[in-house]
């Protein structure tokens, strides 16, 4: 410690320059905060592509149904088939929030397997009317699902949404022919 013979002040002045046993907790205090903000960013990431994959997973297993024939067989409406859906989502997804979009294609190419542009309420309920037709034997059908996934600003400005009400859109789709019926 070095010893200062003027005033106190100065005495403590140099005694608290000199000592290193808090350094530790500064250095930890410097340190943590990116620490923390990269590893909740990373969890938020996790999060969104796994949310992504599940509905990606589940939308090819719904769309199995139609393009089998067995939604034309039972009748089921947009209700139905959504039930459907939301069956296989109940671990990340709130069935409410789910968003089906079925439509039948003329061609291949005018397959419409984009993003949909959302439009809201001012309450900020989505607005946009999906369409419902599973289509007959032959038909090429899209299937989109669509889910609003909560995100948040996460510190030092990573922000995973795409919506401007600050969630994110997340979107699965398929398309294919429907199968012949026996």
């Amino acid at each position: 410690m070095i010893e200062v013979e003027t005033a106190s002040g100065k005495k403590r002045y140099a005694a608290f320059v000199t000592d290193s046993k808090g350094a530790t907790a500064v250095e930890f205090a410097i340190v943590a905060a990116p620490f923390l903000a990269l590893i909740v960013a990373l969890i938020q990431t996790f999060l969104v592509f796994f949310a992504q994959e599940l509905l990606e997973s589940v939308v090819r297993q719904s769309s199995r149904l139609i393009m089998t024939g067995q939604v034309q067989s039972q009748q089921l409406d947009q209700t139905g088939f959504a039930k459907k859906v939301c069956g296989q989502v109940v671990i990340l997804f709130n069935c409410g929030g789910l968003m089906v979009d079925v439509q039948v294609s003329p061609n291949w190419s005018a397959a419409n397997t984009s993003m949909p542009v959302l439009q809201f309420d001012a309450q900020g309920n989505v607005t946009n009317t999906w369409q419902y037709n599973a289509g007959n034997a032959g038909d090429i059908v899209v299937v989109r699902v669509m889910y609003q996934w909560p995100v948040f600003m996460g510190p030092l400005g990573f922000n995973l949404s795409n919506l401007p009400n600050g969630n994110r859109l997340i979107m699965a789709s398929a398309a294919f022919q429907n199968e012949p019926q026996s």
